[in-house]
């Protein structure tokens, strides 16, 4: 099934749909959630991509970024997704939103308005292969430490995405 992606301007009024993919390559600002999760000890978990993804294979990220459907609320997908990939659900509270634009290679961008929540994670997971390799949790110095030595081990946009939220707490 073809996924669409909501176009939208920098207010979030929708413009209309276009196939994800062809908006990647087109640049095209779209609607996007990122959920950050924490264990009791303040770590982040991270997400591996899988292997099979067309952009950003085998890299680390934060828990599930993806993009809401149409007439679906950010909060709603960013749920949607966590089982989806992760196999859990998890209460998520949403954080801040702003606009970025990230070259991922392969002549595709992540132009996203991006909605961030955050949530708190303990118990066990259900990995769907097709979109996570791994997880793991990491503590925020080991985070910075590690993208510091190994930037390339990380998705674009999950670089960009640690920085805004380091300025909002």
């Amino acid at each position: 099934m073809e996924e669409l992606v909501v176009l939208v301007n920098p207010d979030d009024v929708v413009l209309g749909l276009m196939e994800k993919q062809q908006a990647h390559v087109n640049g095209l600002l779209h609607r996007a959630f990122s959920v950050f999760l924490f264990n009791s000890k303040g770590e982040m978990l991270l997400q591996k991509r899988a292997s099979g993804k067309y952009h950003s294979p085998n890299q680390w990220t934060n828990a599930v970024c993806s993009h809401p459907r149409i007439g679906e609320t950010y909060l709603a997908g960013a749920q949607r997704r966590l089982k989806e990939e992760l196999g859990i659900e998890a209460d998520l509270s949403e954080k801040f939103n702003f606009i970025y634009k990230a070259d991922v290679g392969g002549d595709l961008w992540e132009h996203e308005l991006d909605y961030v929540f955050v949530g708190n994670y303990e118990s066990d997971f259900n990995l769907n292969k097709e979109e996570v390799e791994e997880v793991r949790f990491i503590s925020p110095e080991d985070l910075d430490q590690e993208i510091s030595e190994n930037p390339e081990h990380f998705t674009e946009w999950f670089k960009i995405i640690l920085e805004e939220y380091k300025h909002h707490f």
